[in-house]
């Protein structure tokens, strides 16, 4: 039998989409009896409660009088290095190009070739650092210096390969739900606390960054509620959020509007709504239209970035030019005025969640890439799941 492998990840521990992917993709290599290794500043806030093969490393920044800002970089590669060497790692795998990859590089150098590292690409890194001259050579070094690159779009690698002229290969391994936690609840009691019978219930979570479009996700509401009773759910924080509170009372639209500010277990939130709005102009893939999709809830959203690969429209939701949110509420009064079509897309969101980006699938995919880089010839089986 192949043998398990000991992994070390490194992601953003805090709030957002890759540090979720990384957390949940070393819980679930750790239920397949591979050793995995957290290395971050803090413990990731999906972590939680303790799991069988899984261990955290701390890294612990210098605050050494001669720097004027403490060398995070440093203290990584090093505590990579060391967990590298210490736990005979065979993969570091690392989420974000800057300053992971580079990082990761570093502790190749110190530990030597048999360590092997694997970069996947989340967005920022490439939509937004990128852009940047004074980055661009150090993010395709460590996209280069990487012995395996992943993206979680094919629009992603597209706009890798056009911004950093990178011709390497890049593997497409798209973010995934644990099926066993996303999947239609009943949350009848729960859902009675935001809307009455006979109102519908539109969602947006995310970070309330720019990119994000929260001031159309507002006024998409205000054109649904316009003519179907519906309250909106937000749910996150960020620097847009004072911004949309205002534009909120202004519009007179402060009696419809609940904000749950941030959650950590969105599952069961997800469950009780009928639509999910994602109107961002930047999106490399869109977890959260993933994790409504195996909850039942069909997405409107933009046509940027990955939404297209995952959100089929027509079918388990519908797609508008960025910024068109007359047409996005005109999609969204279509899917909530017609219950047939609604229960249609629904089935079609379970179904496709399910079979097209699920854990089991996802998992084993990153599983051969972690084979192949460390030359061990091995082919994992990729399930079939089934909706």
């Amino acid at each position: 039998m192949i043998r398990p492998l000991k992994i070390g990840i490194t992601c953003y521990p805090s709030l957002g989409g890759s540090g979720v992917v990384a957390t949940e993709l070393g819980k679930l290599l750790a239920e397949k009896g591979h050793e995995i290794h957290f290395i971050t500043n803090s413990i990731p806030f999906r972590l939680g409660k303790f799991h069988r093969n899984i261990f955290y490393h701390e890294v612990e920044v210098s605050d050494y009088y001669v720097f004027r800002y403490p060398p995070y970089d440093l203290s990584l590669a090093s505590k990579m290095n060391q967990v590298a060497r210490l736990q005979g790692l065979d993969v570091l795998h690392v989420h974000y190009a800057v300053p992971h990859a580079i990082c990761a590089f570093l502790a190749k150098e110190m530990s030597g070739d048999k360590l092997k590292v694997v970069t996947t690409l989340h967005g920022t890194d490439i939509t937004v650092l990128a852009q940047d001259e004074s980055l661009k050579d150090i993010i395709r070094l460590g996209i280069r210096k990487s012995d395996a690159v992943t993206a979680v779009s094919q629009d992603l690698i597209r706009e890798t390969r056009e911004l950093l002229e990178i011709r390497e290969p890049i593997d497409l391994t798209y973010n995934f739900v644990d099926k066993r936690i996303y999947y239609p609840r009943e949350c009848s009691d729960l859902r009675r606390e935001f809307v009455r019978p006979n109102e519908k219930l539109l969602m947006h979570i995310s970070n309330f960054r720019p990119v994000k479009r929260t001031s159309d996700v507002v006024d998409i509401f205000a054109k649904v509620n316009a003519e179907i009773p519906s309250k909106l759910l937000l749910v996150g924080e960020g620097p847009d959020l004072p911004k949309i509170q205002t534009k909120i009372m202004q519009m007179g639209l402060a009696n419809k509007v609940h904000f749950l500010g941030k959650q950590d277990d969105v599952a069961h939130v997800i469950s009780i709504a009928d639509l999910m709005l994602l109107p961002s102009e930047k999106e490399s893939f869109g977890l959260v239209a993933l994790e409504a999709m195996a909850c039942g809830v069909p997405t409107i959203g933009s046509i940027a970035g990955g939404i297209p690969e995952l959100v089929q429209h027509g079918v388990t939701g519908f797609l508008a030019p960025i910024g068109d949110t007359d047409q996005m509420a005109s999609y969204a009064l279509q899917l909530l005025k017609d219950p047939e079509l609604f229960a249609k897309f629904r089935k079609a969101c379970i179904s496709r969640a399910t079979q097209q980006f699920c854990n089991d699938l996802i998992t084993a995919q990153y599983e051969q890439i972690y084979y192949r880089v460390l030359g061990i010839p091995y082919e994992v089986p990729i399930p079939v799941c089934e909706g």
